[in-house]
């Protein structure tokens, strides 16, 4: 009798937070999930500014979810999963409707597949994130531009031909070296700026708030051109470091063989 009694002490029934999920970075997610859904519709209803914008706040509060889960420790299982989910509508489907409506249609059998490769380099790109983050032991770097870069080049490029007026059908294969770029790009091996060694919650010079402030006033003057022209710039800085360690490579192997023909 007592050790049933003691056996039945041992037998917990989980509590009802246990069974739930954190409500603040699931929120975010949702948001997230709902901008990149908008885009998908507005760009249906041909309302091209309206699905850029949406894919940017997506963006936003993507870059939030995780932070906020981080900072108020309430990352789970179910978030990153959730997360990961939101990541394929917002920046895989979406990004790869949008420049599809706004001008690959008219290409036929090459417009749709170039949306695809985007797409399924999205999905890839993701699916090699979960499977190998743990193992990442260098956090400062991504392997491959992150899928929230690739549709934040490719909305930042609608956005301008949008603002200045220019027709899709006009600048339809440029469209399509971009969808092409940002597929290949984030399935590439070349590294990325992750930023995931700044914390938010250490002090920081007054010089770098002057900074912020700045880029706030930057974007603020011209937001289509200023954001397509960084999101293309730290697209293309993966190359540059893959040139870069190329040649620095190179360069060692070189002064490296006539130091071995000396001692021989």
């Amino acid at each position: 009798m007592l050790e049933f009694n003691h056996r039945k002490k041992e037998i917990k029934r989980p509590r009802m937070r246990d069974r739930g999920i954190y409500l603040l970075p699931n929120l975010l997610t949702t948001g997230a999930l709902f901008a990149g859904f908008y885009a998908v519709v507005q760009a249906m209803n041909g309302r091209f500014e309206h699905a850029a914008v949406a894919i940017f706040i997506a963006m936003v509060l993507d870059g939030l979810d995780g932070r906020v889960a981080r900072m108020t420790h309430t990352q789970s299982a179910f978030g990153a999963e959730y997360d990961s989910l939101s990541d394929m509508v917002s920046f895989g489907v979406a990004p790869a409707l949008v420049i599809y409506e706004f001008a690959l249609q008219g290409m036929g059998k090459l417009g749709w597949i170039a949306a695809f490769v985007y797409c399924s380099s999205a999905a890839l790109r993701l699916a090699r994130f979960n499977t190998q983050h743990e193992t990442v032991t260098d956090k400062r770097y991504f392997q491959g531009l992150p899928s929230p870069a690739a549709a934040a080049l490719i909305a930042g490029f609608v956005w301008v031909m949008v603002e200045y007026g220019v027709e899709g059908q006009d600048v339809r294969w440029l469209a399509a070296a971009i969808a092409l770029l940002g597929g290949l790009t984030m399935v590439s091996n070349f590294r990325y700026y992750s930023g995931k060694e700044i914390n938010l919650r250490k002090s920081v010079p007054f010089f770098a708030i002057l900074l912020i402030v700045l880029a706030f006033v930057l974007v603020s003057t011209s937001p289509p051109e200023v954001l397509f022209g960084a999101f293309l710039l730290y697209g293309l800085s993966g190359y540059a470091d893959a040139v870069w360690k190329f040649m620095h490579r190179n360069k060692n192997e070189k002064t490296a063989a006539p130091l071995q023909s000396d001692e021989k």
